[in-house]
């Protein structure tokens, strides 16, 4: 596996399975983290997941520059975990970034990076439409970086309930 694209709903077990699968490569593993710890339930659900990781893991922040943090882990670790798109790409919606620039950036990192990756996202365009313009825009966003990283990557899995369904290998 070079590169595995994780799709599920929220709590579906999808980073669970992404971790499990970057487990068994051998060595020195990179988690890029998207998430930002804006109140205390989001500060400690990070120390959580920290923790559960282990030592073999390097933990790299990227609310933002997710194509450079990529590239930095992939020299320093044997596959490079990114959990998740869809927060990295909330931060870029509300820090009014260019976000097809960086989707396009996101690409070439990926293509680029040395070690296996592993991108986690969520798959939000299965619910209602969204009633705001804000929450449409996103819903949109994230339903094009996830076909657009699901034509790149080798194998894309869907988890849903805990259990992995493959989509494309």
């Amino acid at each position: 596996m070079r590169t595995l694209l994780v799709l599920g709903g929220a709590r579906s077990g999808k980073s669970g399975y992404a971790q499990m699968r970057c487990e068994a490569v051998s060595g020195r593993l990179a988690y890029v983290a998207t998430a930002q710890a804006f109140d205390a339930e989001m500060t400690e659900r990070i120390a959580r997941h920290r923790g559960e990781r282990g030592t073999r893991w390097l933990t790299v922040e990227a609310p933002l520059d997710l194509a450079g943090a990529i590239r930095d882990a992939g020299g320093r670790a044997q596959a490079v975990l990114v959990d998740c798109l869809t927060l990295w790409l909330s931060n870029l919606i509300l820090a009014e970034a260019d976000v097809e620039a960086a989707r396009f950036e996101l690409i070439d990192a990926v293509a680029a990076c040395p070690a296996p990756v592993t991108l986690v996202a969520n798959e939000v365009g299965l619910s209602i439409v969204p009633d705001n313009a804000l929450a449409r825009r996103f819903r949109d966003e994230a339903g094009w970086l996830n076909q657009k990283m699901a034509a790149i990557c080798e194998e894309v899995v869907l988890v849903a309930a805990g259990l992995p369904l493959t989509l494309k290998v």
